[in-house]
């Protein structure tokens, strides 16, 4: 298939999404549709890939050259139909290239298959005919153009809907707007279009009729899962295909070995790697391009992007952006997992507990309630609960670390810039302003002081008062 090339459609103006975005750029599992199609194109090895853009253009072309930088840019500057987009996609082709196979593919089907494409083209190569349609059969083809046979079942045609009489409006197989076409044979035809049709467009569906006028073969390659054709018009459309590719991604993975208890409310993004053993419970949404390692348990009510997972590691009802959890690590409940955030293996990130751009060591906690942010904790170190690192002056943001083996008490708040050395501690309720040397106790409070008396002579005739000098308190 290395003589080959692709027209992409991806020029439309897709009012009916009503939205600041082009059409082709809203995403399904975690890419965009025309993504989608470029990653099916790719596995064909064409020699060339034109991309037609029109509407949106200044979107369209940044994120295509960001995905296929080889691709080849063309500018449909006024809408006027599909064959009128093919003309302008083949115009870009260099004469020396017009050899072989061209496909031509719609940039709004996210579900579409590389080894869709792959058949397509090898059926169409197979029977050495001058276009060949991937259609397909379906309850209701209201809106599709329908594929025409004769008595014997061979292709006579595709009519558009609009042009339709009412016997062909029963017609239930239906184009899907992919083709593949005779190169040579199609820089001919395509001249040869007319816009004599209801909608007063170009339509690339009359080079069947053309073909045929020409005496060469024409012929459709019947795809059965004929869904992967179907495009998004709008925001309904798209949570449909959405829906379906998310089941489709998770069956996927369910056939690998990854268990998934309640897929309806469980979903997987398209770049998402998962381990064998891995579990997903109810409530979990796995992003971008997160790795989960094997025998990991993720959720329930987690949503985890960009993020690296260890195997055995345990991440529960959790929110975390650009973070490493690592081998056997603890996260959560409700735990919040900010860029930059690292836990070594066997580590704790516990309640409530946010951090940001923090490396925690392995084996070391921060079991609850505090927030960690641009520090450094060593290896084996505990974090006594409600404990703040203060990492913001008003001005910049600085940075603490505490060393190995090293205990905090509850109600800490570290000042940084500052460091707590190897096996130190630091007591309840201490503001670490200054470093602390190994080994020592950092301490921050003077002596607790007893007011005794306090409540009888402040608060006399209250519960608390009656309490206080039945166990035997007095003013003294």
């Amino acid at each position: 298939m290395s003589d080959l090339t692709v027209i992409v459609l991806a020029a439309g103006g897709g009012t009916r999404m009503k939205s600041a975005t082009a059409k082709v750029l809203h995403r399904v599992g975690g890419r965009s549709m025309v993504g989608h199609v470029l990653a099916a194109v790719r596995s064909l090895e064409p020699r060339r890939v034109v991309v037609v853009v029109g509407h949106g253009r200044d979107q369209v072309v940044p994120h295509v050259q960001q995905l296929l930088p080889e691709a080849t840019i063309a500018v449909q500057e006024t809408q006027e139909g599909t064959g009128h987009a093919v003309m302008v996609g083949y115009a870009a082709v260099p004469d020396a290239e017009r050899r072989g196979t061209v496909v031509v593919a719609s940039a709004d089907t996210p579900l579409l298959r590389g080894e869709s494409l792959q058949a397509l083209v090898a059926d169409h190569e197979a029977g050495e005919r001058a276009v060949s349609i991937l259609s397909g059969v379906v309850p209701d083809p209201t809106g599709y153009g329908r594929v025409l046979r004769d008595a014997t079942g061979a292709v006579t045609g595709i009519v558009e809907q609009k042009d339709a009489t009412e016997e062909q409006c029963a017609v239930a197989e239906i184009n899907s707007g992919i083709l593949a076409m005779d190169a040579a044979w199609l820089g001919g035809a395509l001249p040869r279009l007319s816009n004599d049709n209801a909608a007063g467009e170009y339509y690339l569906t009359d080079t069947v009729a053309l073909a045929r006028g020409d005496g060469l073969a024409v012929g459709a390659h019947v795809l059965d899962d004929v869904i992967q054709t179907e495009g998004a018009n709008d925001r309904v459309q798209l949570a449909a295909l959405a829906r379906v590719m998310n089941q489709r991604v998770l069956e996927r993975w369910m056939r690998e070995g990854v268990s998934v208890l309640d897929p309806e409310t469980t979903w997987v993004e398209s770049d998402v790697v998962l381990a064998r053993d891995v579990t997903l419970l109810p409530g979990t949404q796995l992003l971008g391009a997160t790795v989960v390692g094997e025998g990991a348990v993720v959720g329930p009510d987690t949503t985890l992007e960009d993020v690296e997972v260890g195997a055995g590691a345990r991440v529960v009802r959790t929110h975390g952006q650009l973070s490493v959890v690592g081998e056997g690590a603890q996260v959560g409940p409700f735990a919040y997992l900010r860029p930059g955030t690292e836990l070594g293996a066997g580590g704790k990130i516990g309640t409530f507990v946010e951090t940001k751009n923090a490396r925690i060591r392995a084996g070391a906690k921060v079991p609850h309630l505090s927030y960690v942010g641009d520090a450094e904790i060593g290896e084996g170190s505990n974090i006594g609960a409600s404990t703040v690192f203060a990492n913001y002056d008003g001005v910049a943001k600085h940075r603490t670390t505490i060393g190995r083996h090293v205990r905090t008490g509850s109600k800490n708040t570290f000042v940084a810039p500052v460091a707590v050395g190897d096996g130190a501690a630091t007591g309840a309720g201490a503001v670490i302003r200054e470093d602390v040397p190994p080994g020592a106790l950092g301490l921050s409070a003077g002596p607790q002081r007893n007011l005794l008396g306090w409540v009888l002579r402040k608060r006399d005739g209250t519960a608390q008062a009656d309490a206080a000098r039945d166990a035997g308190a007095t003013e003294g």
